[in-house]
């Protein structure tokens, strides 16, 4: 259910209002730009911490965040990959009606109408938050690799932006759901929800 204030006006605040940020973790660059140090990541017998740079526009019905950069921090071996790969990535945040799953109950028809009925009233008074996001990665081979297959290094590649994503996307869709329950109750203060 929606809480005292709803979802859709939550979600059209501009960016500059967001206090979703983890103080630790999402650095503000200015109203519209986030730092996010996304924490190690371990391939192999690597260690390595993405540093991603991303921008947030408030759009009818929600966000889209768009990465504009990303860093690989680690040991010289990681930084070095830095000026060989390039990344694209689009996150579209939006909130819609909730709609449950079809019950497979083998109920009567009169009674699975009733049920849907209400099921149906019911649900149009939640809201849920979806997130769409799409990724590219682009990564020019080092000369060294030439004994490594191509498909083990696309797929180290994919493996650290996909563990990017696993890591930021979930921490982000709860952060906004703990900062909407603090908005929707009337808190302004609009401060940082991991701050310390």
């Amino acid at each position: 259910m929606e809480a005292q204030r709803p979802l859709s006006e939550y979600m059209a605040l501009p960016a500059s209002q967001y206090s979703v940020l983890d103080a630790r973790r999402i650095e503000r660059v200015d109203d519209t730009t986030f730092k996010c140090y996304v924490g190690q990541l371990k391939f192999f017998s690597w260690s390595v911490e993405p540093v991603i740079t991303v921008s947030v526009t408030v759009e009818e019905g929600g966000c889209t965040i768009r990465l504009l950069g990303c860093k690989l921090q680690g040991s010289s071996f990681v930084e070095d990959i830095n000026d060989k790969f390039s990344a694209t990535m689009t996150n579209v945040v939006r909130y819609r009606d909730y709609v449950p799953e079809p019950s497979s109950d083998s109920e009567s028809d009169s009674d699975s109408e009733e049920g849907e009925a209400a099921g149906a009233q019911q649900a149009a008074a939640r809201k849920e938050i979806v997130s769409d996001t799409t990724i590219q990665v682009c990564l020019e081979v080092p000369t060294w690799s030439s004994f490594l297959p191509v498909t083990s290094i696309e797929s180290a590649g994919s493996g650290v932006m996909q563990n990017v994503l696993n890591v930021m996307v979930p921490r982000f869709l709860a952060q906004l759901r703990t900062d909407y329950a603090l908005w929707a109750a009337g808190d302004e203060s609009r401060k940082p929800v991991g701050e310390i």
